[in-house]
């Protein structure tokens, strides 16, 4: 149910220019970020704004790479990146450094995968409720996303639980085993149609039973 790749590099030079001034990088074609870690005291670096751009697309919040800073390899996974609200396009971007001999806490993207034979019965659809868990592990042993194949849900009581994602013996999973992932449901308009069915029907129940009553009178 996850998915790996292969390690990344990205190489970047220690940045000089901080604050405003940082929007002359940009107009450069950098991009500006700064490196992180438990054990690493922060400092601010900048990097290919075209390359990176294109690295990070295919990067999630778990993925490990290697930050090249002049020569410097440091193990890193991206922890924030600031976009262009317009254009989307990366802005800053903060990566934590790690070791990869210590465990770390990383959440992991849920993607569903194959056809559930339930929807095949009826007018059926599938409800995700979690579509992201959180795990423990050391940075190598990290998925890059969990895949949750729904083939198995063959019935409309079936459904995929936290406790249902196979992730390995290397990763703990934090997020609650009883949390829902995906469930089977009905449409929102039909389900009205039943809530409403369901109201009215004791009104009908009891109009029935009055007249009788005063029938018998």
């Amino acid at each position: 149910m996850s998915s790996t790749k292969a390690e990344v590099t990205v190489k970047a030079e220690k940045r000089a220019i901080i604050g405003k001034q940082v929007a002359k990088l940009r107009r450069a074609g950098k991009l500006p970020g700064v490196i992180y870690g438990r054990h690493l005291e922060a400092f601010p670096i900048q990097m290919d704004a075209h390359e990176v751009g294109l690295k990070l697309g295919k990067l999630t919040g778990s993925s490990v790479i290697n930050i090249d800073v002049d020569g410097v390899l440091h193990k890193a996974i991206i922890r924030d990146i600031q976009r262009d609200v317009i254009y989307s396009r990366p802005l800053h971007v903060d990566f934590l450094a790690v070791s990869m001999t210590e465990k770390l806490k990383a959440v992991i993207d849920i993607h569903i995968v194959g056809e559930a034979p339930v929807l095949k019965l009826g007018d059926y659809i599938l409800n995700q409720g979690v579509e992201r868990v959180e795990v423990e592990a050391f940075p190598s042993d990290l998925p890059e996303r969990i895949e949750v194949d729904v083939t198995r849900l063959a019935t409309p009581d079936d459904e995929i639980t936290v406790a249902d994602l196979n992730l390995g013996d290397k990763v703990t999973v934090l997020t609650p085993a009883e949390e829902v992932v995906v469930s089977v449901g009905r449409p929102a308009q039909e389900a009205e149609a039943e809530v409403e069915e369901a109201e009215v029907e004791p009104e009908v129940l009891e109009k029935g039973k009055k007249e009788e009553e005063v029938e018998e009178k």
